[in-house]
């Protein structure tokens, strides 16, 4: 275990302030593959965090860890607790969880309308069946929802119908009907034009402020609000650093990290990242 691994542990068990996350010592395996070998992560409430990695890092897996997808090998030092809680509910978890997936994008059906694709968030279900009832609230809910995000015009518009940005402020709407206390968003603004990035990322600042703590997992710097106060980066499922963002978004660190010297500009608050030496590209 580094020494910010190390930490996290510490921190986690002296801390005052409510864990929405633990895990500790956790292996896991994908298939026959290793993806961790005693991960260790605590995500505090309020804690806004980023965790930046190269594809093949293990983002992933930690996202199907959260939803339940994966497990870690069952080890006497090994646990995983969602809200101070080592056995939880899944049902219960996504009503205080919000998470946004590249997969759930994907493989969400079509055909839905936008209402309907926030109101499933009610049953974490990939569309509307018939089995579903719903009360006037949860649909006067959705509705307020996807107004707030911006989507109030795609209440009759089917899924498949809609942009990239479109679709992702449904989703985001359907992770917020239940107001969670957090948010785990996958790469929110992949696939994104400026515009829609630029929108996007206006709300999941308004959802920090409104109180949500936001678990970001990504491969772009410049996805990372200027409120997300702590960055892990991630590499061949291992931690190489953990802790406050100035610190942890250096030339150094990042171009361990991606393998390519780079040069890290800064701005508003904002991180970016370019070849460090153009000309020799």
């Amino acid at each position: 275990m580094n020494e910010s691994a190390g930490h996290a542990r510490r921190a986690a068990t002296v801390s005052s302030v409510p864990v929405i996350l633990d895990i500790q010592g956790a292996t896991v395996y994908r298939g026959e593959t290793c993806v961790f070998e005693q991960l260790t992560f605590a995500l505090e409430e309020r804690q806004h965090t980023a965790i930046l990695g190269p594809n093949g890092a293990g983002k992933s897996t930690i996202l199907k860890l959260l939803a339940g997808e994966v497990h870690p090998v069952p080890n006497d030092e090994t646990s995983i607790r969602l809200f101070g809680e080592e056995r939880w509910n899944v049902w219960d978890v996504r009503k205080r969880l919000g998470m946004v997936s590249h997969d759930l994008q994907h493989h969400y059906m079509e055909q839905v309308s936008g209402l309907k694709v926030v109101l499933s968030g009610f049953y974490a279900s990939i569309g509307i069946y018939g089995h579903q009832d719903f009360t006037y609230a949860q649909i006067a809910r959705a509705t307020e929802v996807l107004e707030d995000v911006g989507g109030g015009y795609l209440k009759d518009r089917r899924f498949g119908e809609m942009s990239t940005g479109e679709q992702r402020r449904c989703l985001l709407a359907r992770a917020l009907v239940h107001d969670p206390a957090a948010l785990v968003l996958d790469e929110p603004t992949s696939g994104l034009d400026l515009t829609a990035t630029f929108h996007y990322l206006d709300l999941v600042r308004a959802c920090m402020r409104k109180g949500k703590t936001v678990l970001l997992v990504t491969h772009h710097i410049h996805e990372i609000p200027p409120e997300v106060g702590r960055v892990v980066l991630l590499k061949q499922g291992r931690v190489l650093h953990d802790g406050a963002k100035p610190a942890v978004l250096s030339e150094a660190h990042l171009s361990l990290l991606f393998d390519r010297p780079v040069t890290l500009v800064q701005a508003n608050g904002w991180y970016q990242a370019f070849p460090a030496d153009s000309s020799a590209s």
